[in-house]
């Protein structure tokens, strides 16, 4: 049975990791600053003596500890390059001395920054697309990514950088809007850690939700999002009328995981639909 390390284990992102990753019979040590019912070890990641004996016969890790795009302008930018990118480095040491397998890294698709602003209509963002960070939170993670696969690229650590969409709580209608296009549900990025620790792809990938778009339909997403949702996605139409939400007046981006499809098997099952079908209340 493989023995697992989830960093954040005490977040949204990673308490829900630890949970799917014990539904499939993995042991769970889970490290966290603060305490939980998914934390084993509460450290800091900062400091190193506290959680590097957590790693003792662990074959993955998963890191999702971080600083997060709220602690913008409140937290000073000196503590994003020690959490998201100094504790990434010590942990990534640490995994290596301690011949860990896997590394599985929880990164974000707000690294993209300002390649996801559009010209001429929505942006379909695959991992083609260069990031260009708009601030110290998307400079961290993309620096704390290069880390991770510079790490693989070294041998003795097979690595994968996981960009997740959106999924954080929000307004019922809010989070509808964003499962067309750049919403992802919480339960489908655990699926895809469960995914990576198992597997053995490597490099980056987009981790977001089913979406029916194809690049044909980007210009229409920009401008008539509704006329093609309402075209394409009736019932979903059906359902936010229902409610008396509004469809989207524009549409900016959308990401595309077909590769995490491709190399993991992920199959997002939540999307809009789940929000907007007549049972759901």
């Amino acid at each position: 049975m493989m023995r697992v390390l989830v960093t954040g284990s005490a977040g949204l992102v990673g308490s829900a990791i630890a949970r799917r990753l014990r539904a499939a019979g993995r042991t769970v040590v889970g490290v966290d600053r603060l305490p939980s019912a998914e934390t084993s070890v509460v450290a800091d990641l900062r400091d190193s003596a506290a959680w590097r004996g957590a790693l003792d016969g662990v074959g993955a890790v998963v890191h999702t500890a971080a600083l997060h795009a709220p602690h913008v302008g409140v937290r000073p930018d000196a503590e994003f390059h020690e959490v998201n990118v100094g504790a990434t480095r010590e942990l990534l040491a640490a995994a290596t001395a301690a011949g860990v397998r896997r590394f599985v890294y929880t990164g974000s698709t707000s690294v993209y920054g300002h390649a996801l602003e559009p010209v001429d209509g929505a942006v379909w963002i695959t991992e083609e697309v260069a990031p260009r960070p708009r601030d110290v939170y998307d400079e961290t993670k993309l620096a704390a990514e290069r880390l991770v696969l510079d790490a693989g690229a070294e041998g003795g650590l097979s690595t994968v950088c996981l960009r997740i969409a959106r999924c954080f709580p929000e307004p019922p209608e809010v989070e509808a809007r964003h499962r067309l296009y750049r919403g992802v549900a919480l339960a489908d990025v655990a699926e895809a850690h469960l995914l990576a620790v198992e597997g053995d792809a490597e490099g980056v990938l987009n981790v977001a939700g089913p979406y029916p778009w194809l690049e044909e339909d980007l210009k229409r997403l920009r401008y008539d999002p509704a006329g093609l949702i309402t075209g394409r996605l009736p019932e979903v139409a059906a359902g936010f009328a229902r409610r008396g939400w509004a469809l989207p007046t524009s549409v900016d981006r959308v990401y595309v995981s077909a590769r995490a499809g491709a190399v993991l098997g992920y199959r997002p099952r939540h999307g809009v639909s789940e929000l907007t079908s007549p049972g759901v209340k």
